[in-house]
């Protein structure tokens, strides 16, 4: 918590002081509870333990980035990694008590790599209609000597039933146009800039504008896995409207929950770690004046490393 940063680094920090005022906002679930007793609240318990008291058919829009079926430690706890049919079964001992929470019309995202993959795909099929499996790149790590490098990560889209939500014009790219085409000598489906030439694309199932938070992003916490704020904000207007709830049952340093609130959404969710959950709360707090998402801005994804991070206030 207290380690020596570098002048630049703007990784989020909980201060020893800080612990017991955002620990004081977690709660623990000790029996079937309302579903106002768990929204916009932090949930540090067991997974195991608190789904078994979450409301039945609450939840508008499931995120699940779950440990991935290799070798990792999160804060003292370490996972291992395991053949398919292991991991696969470690998968369905949680995914099916997930599913009575889920409204009738609720979409599921799924997050694996490669190693996590086929035992996602063998799992979600057996509750979910299953519709994409997008692939977005990695821009950050290390480089293999006998492999190629590993750069990218998967997140399986999935719904309750053949009635869901997506909206396309939400999630459109900017981009800039390379060979601008001109019909009459006016742009044909492209806009002239004083910064360039772009154009609105429609999202595909592979998404190269993310980029990982890292020391120098304000988003940047200490966690091992952290989530993208950008990539949660294209889920969380793609697959839900103002008002609904998101659910995290994996929820680590809070992005999910961040992203929600920043986009008006209601949010709930569940981490072991009490230390993760006091970074969930302090970034949420900071979410209620800075609204800001890295690569978001005015309402459309940039490519990736093309707008500045520029903080954007709540309206009063």
């Amino acid at each position: 918590m207290n380690k020596e940063r570098a002048p630049q680094n703007r990784t989020l920090q909980v201060d020893e002081n800080e612990i017991p005022r955002l620990t004081k906002k977690l709660i623990t679930l000790t029996s079937p509870v309302r579903v106002d007793k768990v929204i916009n609240k932090t949930i540090n318990q067991d997974l195991f333990d608190a789904v078994e008291k979450l409301p039945d058919a609450f939840v508008d829009l499931l995120f699940i980035d779950p440990p991935y079926n290799l070798k990792k430690s999160f804060h003292g706890l370490t996972f291992n990694k395991t053949s398919i049919d292991e991991y696969t079964e470690y998968l369905e001992s949680w995914l099916g008590k997930l599913v009575r929470i889920l409204k009738p019309d609720a979409a599921i995202y799924i997050c694996g790599d490669y190693h996590s993959s086929t035992s996602i795909h063998l799992a979600a099929q057996k509750y979910f209609h299953i519709h994409n499996r997008i692939t977005w790149q990695r821009e950050k790590g290390r480089g293999a000597s006998h492999n190629w490098k590993n750069a990218s990560e998967d997140i399986w889209f999935c719904s309750m039933s053949g009635k869901y939500k997506f909206y396309v014009d939400r999630v459109k790219e900017k981009r800039k146009v390379i060979a601008p085409y001109k019909v009459d000598g006016k742009p044909k489906d492209w806009e002239a800039t004083e910064d360039g030439n772009f154009r609105l694309t429609h999202p595909s199932n592979i998404w190269t504008d993310i980029s990982v938070p890292y020391w120098s992003m304000p988003e940047n916490t200490d966690h091992p896995t952290q989530k993208p704020e950008k990539l949660l904000a294209k889920i969380i207007l793609a697959s839900s409207d103002e008002g609904d709830i998101v659910f995290d049952p994996f929820l680590g340093s809070g992005t999910t929950s961040v992203v929600a609130k920043k986009l008006g959404r209601k949010y709930s969710g569940i981490e072991a770690n009490p230390l993760y959950c006091c970074y969930a709360e302090k970034r949420l707090e900071l979410a209620q004046k800075d609204t800001t998402i890295q690569g978001y801005v005015d309402g459309v994804f940039w490519e990736r490393n093309s707008v500045p991070y520029q903080p954007k206030k709540k309206n009063k």
